[in-house]
């Protein structure tokens, strides 16, 4: 299993925008510089974040985007879910009719205990979390 960059700089992009919560709204090519992700790029992220009510964005010369829910409550898997729309290991964890095999396959259910194992991982990992870990390694 590999994430994509999508789910990397995605989960970047909204660890930028919690560490600069209460700052007012963060200009995109601010988040570009800092994380040495392309504009362009992050524009692509912003548009699913925002159709999930993540992040708000506010028009005008001193317009930009922000957090629409407290750091505390964003889990980096809710965002690798949005971003990646899944993380199943195979293409039959979320979807067992396309395999004659799903209901007897053991090798089935060891992908499905892991990719809950992950999902697990991710989902105990908020923003806020990452906040506190970033600020340990500087």
């Amino acid at each position: 299993m590999k994430l994509s960059t999508r789910g990397r700089y995605g989960t970047r992009m909204m660890l930028d925008l919690a560490q600069h919560q209460g700052e007012g709204p963060v200009q995109i090519g601010e988040i570009a510089k800092r994380q040495d992700i392309s504009v362009k790029y992050l524009e692509q992220l912003i548009i699913p974040l925002k159709k999930a009510n993540y992040i708000k964005s506010i028009r005008g010369p001193r317009g930009g985007h922000m957090l629409a829910i407290p750091p505390e409550k964003i889990t980096v898997g809710e965002i690798v879910n949005i971003l990646e729309g899944g993380i199943d290991l195979t293409d039959c964890i979320g979807n067992p009719e396309i395999c004659p095999r799903a209901e007897r396959c053991v090798t089935r259910d060891i992908w499905a205990e892991t990719t809950d194992a992950i999902y697990d991982k991710l989902n105990s990992i908020t923003l806020a979390k990452m906040i506190d870990m970033a600020a340990s390694k500087a």
